[in-house]
């Protein structure tokens, strides 16, 4: 384990644990500090009131963990003004690491060394800051590995407004009391810290960083010539430090990206990014997913032709570079020896349709990335702006083609999916189909998680490459995450949900411990023991399973019974014999709901059902783990030829509490449930069944005393396409579609849902 060294000690050790000892024998816990935060963060006055609140802490502060001690104790010297006695409580918290074995401290721990380091060099020395700056960042980062200096850079390149917005929002909070407690000045302390140290060595960071990386790695632009006489761009980063030649991790995007391709390099692989290719007219577009693949094929072909390369290539991604793995794999090329996604599109499966609705977001993404001079970063990133849009299409009851006329840029690309709204040869020549799984003889790592909304892809790629193939060598590491965690890093609350310690996993780092696994021969992550590995949320641990249906044991049946006058509809362990139902009617042309969005809460205090219908079952009578796929059976008489659903589940604790399961909700359209590559309409007027296996994973521990919650509901909402239930394309389908008669369900009292547990 590498030890993380950065300068030198300047003050006794002693004297900072004697200080230690001294505060937690000599005060209890202080009252609350006299506080009133400034107007703004760049108050002229903000920095005095942080010094004068951050002077009145030292000499009372006091925690019994010695590293969280010097850590931020350190926090409130660099604030006080107090820099050489910041920096020796950071040195000696070093210290202490590397004496524990516990490796390199996190990034952002780093930059508060460099940073108390360079401050109390500019009052020793009694220079400039920005020459302090300079010269402790190439004392402190020169003396780095590549990995752990990729891990500073990459910290200290944040831009200084993300520690504005964060101070400022911290003020606002704190503006209606008069007083601070101890751990809410911490808190605040530490935020102000990085606001003030971005702020000061921010526009520094990026000329250091340039030539530290000039320094560490031979960096090339190429052209990567196809078959068809077209090219494709490609970015190589080849650490300088390496003897020989080194196996390369590829990713495949439609984004303009490199710096996964430097953390690559900075792990002692090379890094290589490559690009879908451009179109040659004057617009410079782009063609989404379908031809990646062959063309990932041909990158890597060249990769293992170069005389840098060890012939041995690695793809990896998220979402869009998620898929392309699976798309190069389809006929796998045999220098490719190992994939690692999260997040991965499958398109059409998850991508522009989920259970094959089309989501309107589709539209958005693919103007933007075909055609970014119509539609550029700003305007594609305007949540509000496309929200509005959705619910003006939606009012408007137009044709869901009709989506790039009302914008006013139709999209040819987006037209061409909703000509194919089933899973069909269009969809299938894009990633692996059927018995072509069963060629993929390589490792594959699948990371995904209970609120990722490609969760359904993930699972998609790993169910058919383990139905067609039994002994596939592909391990899945799902938990309580979302589609950001990769990217953005796991957050310690998730949607109001508390993350389990036990979740708290650094899965980025963990995808290179797999990659050194497959290529240089080190162990397997431990987290990685069987073919599904999943974190079972309010049990706090991780559980391991050969596949997903020996995630559990055992399996709970819950009927879906009427309730009293349509009321407290039940959950109940048996079907009512009476054959009763319950009803739901919907109307397919009331728009007043226009400006709904889907909640994104975990845990909430209420659900209110969109066009659904809630179930509540009776408290459990013991802790149960609902682990896996749902699944069951839905009887029905429906007055239309089709109709979309969806199904959310939740627990709803003792304390009335209701935490989602999963989310985003389970999607369907009826007619396709049965088989996504052919419709089958459903028949107007006759009682009809359909079975179902939910596409999302879950697994919590349901605590007795809980009640198990399903609402089960009609897809109606402006961000996707409105099934009228004619039976015709529904692409085709508007408003005077739907204004004959509502949409009318009976459900049938022997209709169930059966859930996994384990007991």
């Amino acid at each position: 384990m590498r030890a993380w060294k950065i300068g030198h000690t300047r003050l006794a050790k002693s004297a900072v644990f004697v200080s230690f000892i001294a505060v937690s024998q000599a005060w209890a816990a202080p009252p609350d500090l006299q506080f009133r935060p400034p107007a703004t963060a760049d108050d002229p006055a903000t920095p005095a009131l942080m010094r004068d609140l951050a002077a009145r802490l030292i000499p009372v502060y006091e925690e019994s963990d010695t590293d969280r001690y010097l850590a931020n104790l350190s926090a409130l010297q660099m604030t006080a003004g107090d820099y050489a006695a910041a920096y020796a409580s950071r040195q000696t918290l070093l210290e202490r690491r590397r004496k524990a074995e516990r490796g390199r401290p996190t990034g952002r721990a780093a930059v508060f060394d460099l940073y108390a380091h360079a401050k109390s060099m500019e009052i020793d020395n009694r220079i400039a800051f920005p020459e302090a700056f300079t010269k402790a960042y190439q004392e402190d980062v020169g003396q780095l590995d590549d990995q752990d200096a990729y891990a500073v850079t990459q910290r200290l390149e944040t831009s200084p407004i993300v520690f504005r917005e964060a101070l400022q929002q911290a003020f606002d909070r704190q503006r209606a009391k008069d007083s601070i407690s101890e751990t809410e000045a911490v808190a605040l302390i530490w935020t102000y810290i990085s606001f003030d140290a971005y702020r000061a060595f921010g526009a520094l960071v990026g000329p250091l960083d340039a030539e530290e990386d000039r320094r560490r790695y031979t960096v090339d632009e190429v052209v990567v010539p196809t078959a068809d006489r077209a090219s494709i761009a490609a970015l190589v980063f080849r650490p300088k430090s390496a003897g020989g030649p080194l196996p390369a991790l590829l990713e495949f995007t439609i984004y303009h990206a490199q710096h996964y391709a430097k953390e690559c390099a900075a792990h002692g692989y090379l890094g290589v990014v490559a690009y879908t290719r451009q179109t040659g007219d004057k617009a410079l577009r782009v063609i989404p997913y379908e031809r990646d693949g062959a063309d990932a094929r041909t990158v890597i072909d060249w990769i293992a032709k170069q005389s840098w390369s060890d012939g041995r290539v690695g793809m990896y991604g998220e979402g869009y570079s998620g898929f392309t793995p699976w798309a190069a794999a389809k006929r796998l090329p045999p220098a490719l020896k190992a994939i690692a996604t999260s997040a991965a599109d499958a398109p059409g499966i998850d991508v522009p349709m989920i259970g094959n609705i089309f989501k309107s977001s589709a539209y958005r993404w693919s103007l933007h990335v075909t055609n970014p001079m119509v539609l550029d970063d700003a305007t594609f990133g305007d949540d509000a702006l496309w929200q509005a849009f959705d619910a003006k299409w939606y009012r408007s009851g137009r044709r869901y083609r009709d989506l790039g006329r009302l914008f006013g840029q139709p999209n040819p690309i987006f037209i061409r999916w909703l000509n194919h709204p089933s899973y069909d040869r269009y969809w299938q020549k894009m990633v692996p189909y059927r018995e072509e799984f069963a060629h993929i003889n390589i490792p594959v790592l699948t990371t995904t998680g209970y609120y990722a909304a490609s969760e359904p892809a993930d699972l998609y790629y790993f169910t058919e490459h383990h139905r067609y193939d039994p002994h596939a060598e592909h391990t899945l590491l799902i938990g309580p995450y979302d589609d950001g965690v990769m990217q953005r890093g796991l957050l310690p609350t998730l949607n109001g949900y508390q993350v389990d310690s036990s979740a708290r996993v650094d899965v980025h780092e963990l995808r290179y411990q797999w990659f050194d696994h497959v290529f240089k021969g080190s162990a397997s992550p431990t987290l990685l023991t069987d073919k599904v590995n999943y974190e079972v949320m309010g049990a706090n641990e991780w559980q391991h399973a050969p596949s997903l249906d020996a995630m559990a044991n055992r399996s709970m049946r819950y009927f879906l019974n009427a309730g009293v006058s349509g009321v407290n509809h039940r959950l109940t362990k048996h079907s009512n014999t009476k054959l009763a139902f319950t009803q739901q009617t919907v109307s397919l042309v009331d728009r007043a709901d226009s400006d709904w969005v889907p909640p994104a809460e975990v845990v909430s205090r209420s659900v209110a059902p969109h066009y659904g219908t809630m179930f509540v079952s009776q408290p459990l009578t013991q802790a149960t783990d609902f682990n896996g796929l749902f699944s069951g059976r839905l009887d029905f008489t429906v007055n239309k030829m089709d109709m979309d659903l969806y199904i959310s589940l939740y627990e709803r604790l003792p304390s009335d509490d209701y935490v989602r399961l999963f989310g985003p909700s389970y999607e369907f359209r009826a007619s396709y449930l049965r088989d996504r590559v052919h419709r089958q309409l459903l028949k107007a007027g006759e009682r009809q069944t359909l079975t179902f296996k939910s596409e999302r994973l879950t697994s919590r521990r349901l605590q007795k005393g809980s009640r198990l919650v399903i609402v089960l509901g009609i897809g109606k909402r402006p961000d996707r396409q409105i099934n009228y239930g004619t039976g015709n394309d529904v692409s085709d389908e508007s408003l005077a579609d739907g204004n004959t008669t509502p949409l009318k369900i009976r459900w049938y009292s022997d209709s169930y849902v059966e859930i996994p547990i384990r007991r």
